[in-house]
């Protein structure tokens, strides 16, 4: 599918997407959990959808009820057959980590462009405790057969926090202690804070002391847990609302362990107009300047952050940008390539991404089946008007009513094949 972003009259309120992140965690808690457990306003995307039926796979019941989701956790088996986690790079390794927990074994596959990710350090940490994986060469797919013994582990730190988070999320399942540690810098480090609040809510305790985090065995219990907006997703809103009139993106928590809630702060430092009202953000359209901002910890914010440093007044700096090259593109080269179509003056230089602010014009955007490129993009182009993008059914990974949300907003839409 193919979207043509025209230049409109932006002004509106929308509502955030619920949390992907969150989704994904409170789904995993639950489904270990012993007893019922009640998820409320959770994500249904292609992502979430892939670990509800990876879950449902390995005998977790899980139905529907208007908008929440009720899941009967305990009881998980062996699956019958394989499990195909599309291109979520989070069931594939969240999915990995509970399979560990399983007496049998499980074989995971992935999509094209996931199955190019590396996972081997996860690999190698659960064979570390106890279980037997393997993976092809550094990719999927993966075969695990269980089960985690328990004991210590030890992973580096700058290549993804999932893997983190994968290990945290089985370990209490463990028949022993276990302890994990992070060689080097943790980097995203407010994902695994989100799996750790997440756990907690489900009676599980981990604690972290320096690089090393602490697991001792104790059974998830069943709980009823609410999924907060997402603030990836609300980032696009609140820069089109910057960029190109006035948004209110509603649903959100001011006080958000999720890392991308640092875009206010970056937007601000911009010169961007926006205030908080209860759980909304207004964001009104501003004149930009140049900033130097580190990444590290919210890569999902980097495309939405380059855009708008494209039409910034000076020379931009987003350091922190090596892990972005293993995401669901290249996402250095995705936002390089579209934004010098755009004529945008752009300069990749080890770690650091620069970007001169530009008049920018139309062009056809590739981007590279990667949903948060494609939305940064559609921003821009509400902007600048005519920017048509291919294979723009690729929002659907966290956000199917995307291209809806922006039409309601005024962003002339022309949709073709």
């Amino acid at each position: 599918m193919k979207v043509a972003v025209g230049k409109g009259d932006v002004e509106g309120r929308v509502e955030a997407p619920p949390s992907k992140s969150f989704t994904h965690r409170a789904l995993i808690c639950a489904a270990l959990a012993d007893g019922e457990s009640r998820i409320s306003r959770p994500l249904s995307s292609d992502d979430t959808e892939a670990t509800r039926e990876a879950l449902e796979a390995l005998g977790c019941a899980i139905r529907s009820e208007g908008r929440d989701l009720l899941v009967v956790g305990g009881g998980l088996h062996e699956p019958r057959s394989e499990i195909f986690c599309r291109e979520s790079g989070t069931t594939l390794r969240f999915l990995t980590a509970v399979c560990s927990l399983i007496d049998g074994e499980s074989r995971l596959t992935a999509g094209p462009s996931l199955s190019k990710r590396p996972i081997k350090p996860l690999i190698d940490a659960l064979n570390e405790l106890g279980a037997e994986c393997k993976c092809d060469g550094e990719f999927p797919p993966v075969v695990v057969r269980g089960v985690m013994r328990g004991g210590r582990a030890a992973l580096p730190g700058a290549i993804s926090s999932q893997f983190i988070s994968a290990l945290l999320l089985a370990s209490p399942m463990a028949d022993g202690d276990v302890e994990v540690e992070v060689l080097g810098e943790l980097e995203s480090r407010p994902y695994v804070m989100m799996t750790m609040e997440t756990q907690r809510a489900f009676g599980v305790d981990v604690s972290a002391e320096g690089g090393k985090f602490f697991i001792k065995p104790k059974r998830y219990r069943g709980a009823r847990f609410e999924i907060e907006g997402d603030w990836s997703s609300a980032a696009f809103i609140i820069a089109l609302g910057v960029m190109a009139g006035e948004t209110e993106v509603f649903g959100l928590r001011s006080s958000s362990s999720q890392a991308d809630r640092a875009i206010l702060d970056m937007i601000r430092e911009m010169g961007g107009d926006i205030s908080i009202r209860g759980d909304s953000i207004i964001a009104r359209e501003s004149s930009l300047s140049a900033i130097r901002a580190d990444v590290s910890n919210c890569p999902d914010s980097f495309p939405i952050l380059a855009a708008l440093c494209a039409i910034a007044d000076g020379r931009s700096e987003l350091s922190g940008i090596r892990r972005l090259r293993f995401k669901e593109s290249d996402r250095v080269a995705a936002m390089a390539e579209g934004l010098e179509r755009m004529g945008a003056k752009v300069e990749v230089l080890g770690d650091s991404f620069f970007v001169e602010g530009s008049e920018l014009h139309p062009a056809g955007i590739d981007p590279k089946g990667d949903h948060r490129i494609a939305m940064a993009f559609a921003v821009l182009g509400a902007r600048v008007g005519n920017v048509a993008i291919e294979g723009a059914e690729c929002v659907a990974k966290s956000w199917p009513s995307f291209w809806g949300s922006l039409a309601s907003l005024g962003v002339p839409l022309e949709v073709g094949s």
